[in-house]
């Protein structure tokens, strides 16, 4: 035990985020995703008087020269090349369009709820601090390193006016999309809800316990 807890000091002595492996975790904490979709409340979209994404406080530092971006870039590529903690080359593939890239600057992190969705769910009564909560969440599946353009594509639209190019992917889309909408209890549209429903029906995993 001393010699790990050694190791693990010995890697946070250069400022950057000692990130551990986690067995990964099912797809819902409480119950399936089918559950999950049962569970999230269905209401009109709310109005976005007040929003900015300045109201969601992102990204935040997790180094000396890094921050959540950062983490997300290294955790999604591989051959990850850093400077300091910085991600300054690597190689990328966007499940969302199958697009590959070699330079970060052509990557975006996309909330996979979008800001002004979230705003509209229910994050507009949340303080600032919550908001940044969700905004950095790298426990759910939040965030996600995609290609520009789809990124762009998506904006802040639900998966009843937007889904990825790439078909094979969106059962997991749908069951990311659940599993954070239900983590932070946001309401979802009736359309909304309808369409994550058409988008798990052939899922084999999704009603599973």
């Amino acid at each position: 035990m001393a010699v790990a807890l050694a190791a693990v000091l010995a890697l946070g002595v250069g400022g950057c985020e000692v990130s551990l492996d986690e067995p990964e975790a099912p797809p819902s904490s409480a119950g399936n995703v089918g559950e999950q979709l049962a569970e999230l409340t269905v209401a009109k979209a709310g109005s976005m008087r007040g929003y900015s994404r300045e109201r969601f406080p992102h990204w935040r530092d997790t180094g000396t020269n890094c921050d959540v971006r950062d983490s997300v870039l290294k955790r999604d590529g591989e051959d990850i090349r850093l400077s300091g903690c910085n991600v300054v080359a690597g190689h990328w593939e966007s499940v969302y369009d199958g697009r590959t890239f070699t330079d970060p600057s052509d990557v975006d992190v996309d909330h996979m709820v979008p800001l002004a969705n979230a705003w509209r769910s229910g994050a507009n009564e949340w303080d600032d601090a919550k908001r940044g909560d969700f905004a950095n969440d790298l426990t759910r599946p939040q965030l996600i390193a995609v290609s520009a353009t789809s990124n762009r594509a998506k904006g802040d639209q639900d998966p009843s006016q937007w889904k990825p190019a790439n078909r094979s992917y969106w059962c997991k889309y749908a069951e990311s999309w659940v599993t954070v909408k239900h983590h932070w209890r946001l309401t979802v549209t009736s359309a909304e809800k309808a369409a994550l429903s058409d988008m798990l029906e052939g899922c084999t995993w999704a009603n599973k316990p």
